[in-house]
């Protein structure tokens, strides 16, 4: 064990760079961790969405096969043609509990179960695993995996509210 951490500190004293990029490295990385985390937090505890999390430009796929598998490629565009259209389906929020989250420098993937009721009062569940790049405390590409054929479902059997 002595001999390991002698030899770690004979590494970064003969490259004086390489301990002050690990440091940045970890430093983004918990950043990144952070800002999503803090995120879902929000989401959960007060039941609005975390978007002020995504670059205007982000690059969001949402994977599989079916309707609704599709990249989007900005924020306007996901939120008018995914997230609206789920959101105007159920008539309690989605609600995140997140099982895991791991980050690994400016990635961050999050593992959650998200809960809510639809419009006709049926309870919708899913489990969503969410693969975030981060750039500058933004998410700038995403790929999100779920039971899709349960999101699908809503889209298709549940009837929109009436918007004010």
């Amino acid at each position: 064990m002595r001999k390991a951490l002698f030899a770690a500190v004979l590494m970064a004293a003969a490259q004086p760079g390489a301990a002050a990029a690990q440091t940045a490295v970890q430093t983004t990385q918990d950043s990144n961790e952070e800002t999503v985390r803090r995120a879902f937090g929000v989401w959960a505890a007060s039941g609005t969405n975390f978007f002020d999390i995504l670059a205007d430009d982000v690059v969001w796929t949402i994977e599989g096969s079916g309707p609704n598998a599709k990249t989007y490629r900005s924020k306007v565009e996901l939120l008018e043609k995914a997230f609206v259209p789920f959101g105007v389906r159920i008539s309690v929020p989605l609600k995140p509990t997140v099982r895991a989250m791991y980050a690994d420098g400016d990635e961050v993937i999050t593992i959650f179960d998200g809960v809510a009721q639809t419009n006709d009062g049926k309870p919708y569940r899913n489990t969503y695993a969410w693969f975030f790049t981060m750039r500058n405390g933004k998410v700038v590409t995403a790929r999100a995996f779920l039971d899709l054929p349960a999101y699908d479902a809503v889209l298709r059997d549940v009837r929109p509210a009436a918007r004010p």
